[in-house]
């Protein structure tokens, strides 16, 4: 299941040429057909639809489409999306921070700077493994490290300052 949001949000379940989902709540079933590598003709309650793929961000999670000559700008959540969202780990719900704080309680497996370092936006910070799954903390954007709070092996609670930034 995805849930992509713009306008509208939209939770879908692919299974072959149809999809069906729901639309701001509202059940729906599409039938797809593939005409070339960025465009599909879609039909939804006997209208039809062009929906050609225009551009997708670095990280995949932000694209741009055009549906019937519209261009349209989405933001697509897969389940690991949500999940983290729900345990307050969105990056929508972050501010320009001067600290990074575990999310969750887990077990640092990695540190991948130390202080002084100058970090680019979505650089990798440190490795944290949380309900058997190892989480890769980046940067929310271009900064300097003041101090790294943590060690490899130690474990930490949520919301733990695990790194600072000047």
């Amino acid at each position: 299941m995805y849930k992509i949001s713009g306008k509208h949000s939209f939770e879908i379940s692919p299974e072959g040429n149809a999809v069906e989902g729901l639309l701001d709540g509202a059940y729906y079933n599409l039938d797809i057909e593939k005409i070339d590598s960025r465009t599909w003709h879609i039909l939804k309650d006997y209208k039809s639809y062009y929906v050609q793929w225009v551009e997708r961000s670095e990280d995949g999670k932000t694209f741009s489409l055009k549906i019937n000559g519209q261009l349209l700008e989405l933001n697509a959540k897969d389940h690991y999306d949500l999940l983290l969202e729900q345990m307050g780990m969105s990056a929508a719900n972050t501010a320009k921070a001067s600290k990074l704080k575990a999310p969750m309680p887990g077990k640092v497996l990695e540190v991948m700077v130390q202080t002084g370092q100058t970090v680019a936006k979505g650089e990798g910070l440190l490795i944290l493994e949380a309900m058997k799954m190892e989480n890769v903390l980046k940067a929310e954007e271009e900064g300097i490290i003041k101090s790294v709070n943590v060690s490899v092996g130690d474990a930490v609670e949520k919301n733990n300052v695990l790194i600072d930034f000047e």
